[in-house]
Order: C-alpha cells, then structure tokens, then sequence
C-alpha cells in the first residue's frame, strides 16, 4: 500500500498571520499538523518549533528503525518525541517574555501499510473518509467536549457555544502534557483529514464529507476545503492535510511485456 500526501493553508479572512504550521515527511510517511496560540507571533512559533521538531526527530527515528518497527514502537518514540517538543517550546515560553503563554494544538500520524499510529492534543482534528462515510477519529480535548461528555449540553448547542476555542491540552503551556495516541486499520482507499479548527468550525461534517466524495484528487479537495471554509466567513487560520492510501502500482518487467505477460 502506497500513500499520496498533500497540505494546504491559508490565513483565512480575518487574521493578518498565520499561526498554523502543517508539513510531511514523505518517506517515512509522517504527517504534522499544529494550530499555535499566544499573543503578537508567539502562535506561530509555539506551532512551527512544534512541526520542525517532532518532523525532525520522529522523522529520522522512522528513517532509522525502517518499516518493520511495530505499533508499540512507533508509539513510543511519538510520545517521547512529543514530549521533548513540548519542554523546548515551554523553555522558549520562560525564556522569552514576548513568548511568554505561547502554545499549540498537535495532531501527528505514521501511517504504515495498512496502520495508522495517531497522536493528538487540543482541538486539530482527524477525519477518515471510508465507503462513503466520514468519521471523527480523534476526541477534541477542549471545555466544550468535556460539556457534552457530561451531558451538559448537546451536540447541536455544542455549534453555537461561546465556549469553542477553549482547549484543556495544549503542547508546550505546562512543563508535562498528555498525548492521546490510537492505532487504526487503514483500508485501500480510505482518506484522512487532519485539520485545524479553522476548518471545522466554519465548516460543517456533512460540507466535508461532500467535498471528498465529489473531488477528483487530493489537491482539489485541499483546495476545496480551504475555499469553502473562507466562503463561511475565514475567521481562523484554515489548515488541511489529506492522506489517502493507495494500491501499489508495479511496472512490469520489459521481458514481460515483450512477451505480452
């Protein structure tokens, strides 16, 4: 099984910078996404230290155990990398007083073969798109999540709350954060969508889904998304990186097809 790979991001229409930061690493199949916060461009590089670090360290790590690391492993070098990614942008925080508060989401995958390796904090989601069918893989850690796990409100109050916004994890805020990791099957065909919540607050489940099932490649669903986020009012930063795994293309041998087999 083969993956095809793509990012977008765009300031959407209401801010001057853009504090997401979204990036890949080909080879080892390892895909970063981070929505920064904190005040003048600390955002933005509370969630750039975030993507260059754990792409860096968890990406030569992947280069250097090969395919045949299992699941447990994978799990283990994500989360001490995640872990040494949160004290450097803490440090960074304490250290430089225009830093001071600074912080960011994470969503962070290695898909290999037919596994998915996924680890989250804060609000940037995961969707997988499946037989026509889109589905919320990770959990948002966030107040409003917490409000409808305790039955305070519903989902549908949950759309127009005030609340939206108020992470309870985030990467680099406190000296030790918790990262959610899962394992899941990946399916020929199947597609994932991680996004900041610039995406998915401004766009609906059902508006994503649609948009996948009617695309012809990734690029244009990229697109797509981004556009439509922008034409619901682009209050945040929008960012999406689309992963769809793919069968394995094998060229025939040339003696093969002289001898038309």
């Amino acid at each position: 099984m083969i993956y095809e790979i793509c990012t977008q991001t765009d300031p959407g229409l209401t801010r001057d910078n853009n504090e997401d930061s979204v990036t890949f690493d080909a080879p080892t199949r390892l895909c970063i996404l981070a929505d920064g916060m904190g005040g003048y461009n600390a955002g933005e590089i509370a969630s750039g230290m975030a993507t260059a670090f754990i792409k860096s360290e968890l990406g030569r790590w992947l280069a250097q155990a090969g395919k045949h690391a299992n699941g447990k492993e994978v799990r283990r070098a994500m989360e001490i990398c995640v872990e040494n990614a949160n004290h450097s942008i803490f440090n960074a925080a304490n250290s430089n007083p225009q830093y001071s508060g600074m912080g960011t989401t994470l969503v962070v995958g290695v898909f290999q073969n037919t596994r998915l390796v996924l680890g989250h904090i804060g609000d940037s989601r995961c969707y997988r798109w499946r037989g026509g069918q889109l589905e919320q893989i990770t959990k948002d850690h966030s107040l409003l999540q917490e409000q409808i796990d305790a039955g305070l409100i519903t989902p549908e109050q949950a759309l127009t709350s005030v609340n939206k916004n108020l992470v309870t994890r985030a990467l680099g805020v406190e000296d030790a954060v918790l990262l959610e990791v899962n394992e899941h099957r990946v399916e020929l065909g199947d597609i994932y969508l991680m996004c900041s919540d610039g995406l998915s607050d401004m766009i609906s489940d059902e508006a994503i889904a649609a948009i996948l099932s009617g695309s012809k490649s990734l690029e244009q669903s990229a697109r797509q998304l981004v556009a439509a986020a922008n034409d619901s009012g682009g209050r945040d930063n929008i960012s999406v990186l689309l992963a769809q795994a793919k069968e394995v293309s094998v060229k025939r041998g040339l003696l093969s097809r002289m001898l038309g087999k």
